[in-house]
């Protein structure tokens, strides 16, 4: 059994909630490189050359890519060996968060109650995902989530007679409906299977995973190429003025689910997807 301590973790977050909001991951970078030079429009270059100029300046600056610097999502993968102590694992998440929105001048944006509202000034508490896994490490990504995309998101609770065809249906309609919403160009994550909130949680999921991997299964990786190629055809482009780059990424991760249903969710994030990660 190995231990690992809560102000470890703690620290840990802090950092990568600065780093996160201020350094965009390179995959993303690279795909937002690559449809700027595919585009043919002057106005979308113009859009993705001021959103490429501001994540170099982010970089070089040290300084968060966008003002809305997210509601903190914490997902942990926890190995089945290790034993956390030196106190309780959530307030540790949460103390990271508090130190890393204050120490590194982030917009604090979480209100204490969803109806009676009031900000808590210190953007806690985090959304904590748990999960256990074989080993005695402890990785933690920290993904920091804007809701002008947020809102945008959807779920559906499909009978199995939908089809592939109805889920290809519902992917399109809601970045449709989004339109330029959630700021274009978006990267799509899609969770299909499981019950109606773990559908939802493997749409974040997907959201994490660079997106210029696969899906492991063909059949999948497949269905990952066709909906981006026909979501660009929509012709949303960026920032919503038109073009060939409505969307970089889409991802999609699954689960078993119940033989009466299909769900789906579709989870929508701009073009600043965030997240970084660290093993302890």
């Amino acid at each position: 059994m190995r231990e690992i301590k809560t102000e470890v973790i703690t620290d840990v977050i802090e950092k990568l909630c600065i780093d996160a909001n201020c350094h965009l991951p390179g995959d993303v970078k690279c795909a937002i490189r690559n449809c700027r030079a595919c585009e043919d429009g002057n106005i979308a270059k113009g859009i993705l050359d001021d959103i490429i100029e501001n994540f170099e300046i982010a970089d070089n600056e040290n300084v968060p890519i966008c003002q809305d610097t997210g509601m903190a999502c914490v997902f942990l993968e926890i190995g089945q060996d290790v034993h956390i102590v030196g106190g309780d694992l959530t307030d540790a998440v949460n103390e990271g968060v508090r130190r890393g929105y204050t120490n590194g001048y982030l917009r604090k944006s979480v209100v204490a109650d969803p109806v009676r509202r009031g900000n808590t000034g210190d953007n806690t508490p985090a959304m904590i995902y748990t999960e256990i896994v074989p080993g005695d490490k402890l990785k933690i990504t920290v993904g920091p989530k804007g809701f002008g995309s947020e809102n945008m998101s959807q779920i559906r609770m499909f009978k199995p007679s939908a089809g592939l065809q109805g889920i290809k249906d519902f992917i399109i309609e809601a970045v449709e409906t989004a339109g330029p919403n959630p700021c274009p160009p978006i990267v799509v994550g899609v969770g299909i299977g499981g019950t109606f909130d773990k559908a939802a949680l493997l749409a974040k999921k997907a959201l994490m995973r660079p997106i210029d991997s696969e899906n492991p299964d063909p059949f999948y990786a497949d269905l990952e190429k066709e909906m981006l190629q026909k979501i660009n055809e929509l012709g949303i482009g960026p920032q919503g003025f038109g073009g060939m780059t409505t969307a970089i990424g889409l991802n999609i991760e699954t689960l078993p689910t119940h033989i009466a249903g299909m769900p789906c969710a579709i989870n929508i994030n701009c073009h600043v997807t965030r997240h970084k990660s660290e093993v302890i």
